[in-house]
């Protein structure tokens, strides 16, 4: 099994929701793009986040970032109007 799962991972990105709003992360595929694009970051040249960086792979740092909360996951109406 992979550690962190992605149910883990969606539970911290939606830990600061509040009840009856709409959750920012709603299925598997919405982690799978932003720990992509943040593993696109990294390869690019920006330095980790992670406190602890337990493989040298980009997308694993990624994902060891989204689970400490270090990148936020905005929703598609917020980033699209950026």
């Amino acid at each position: 099994m992979i550690h962190p799962s992605y149910v883990e991972l969606m539970k911290v990105v939606n830990n600061e929701v509040e009840i009856g709003e709409e959750p920012v992360v709603n299925s598997r595929y919405s982690i799978v793009i932003a720990a992509a694009k943040r593993a696109r970051q990294i390869i690019a040249g920006d330095e980790p986040m992670a406190d602890k960086v337990i493989c040298p792979k980009p997308l694993s740092m990624a994902v060891e970032e989204i689970n400490e909360g270090k990148v936020k996951i905005l929703p598609e109406t917020l980033s699209e109007q950026e």
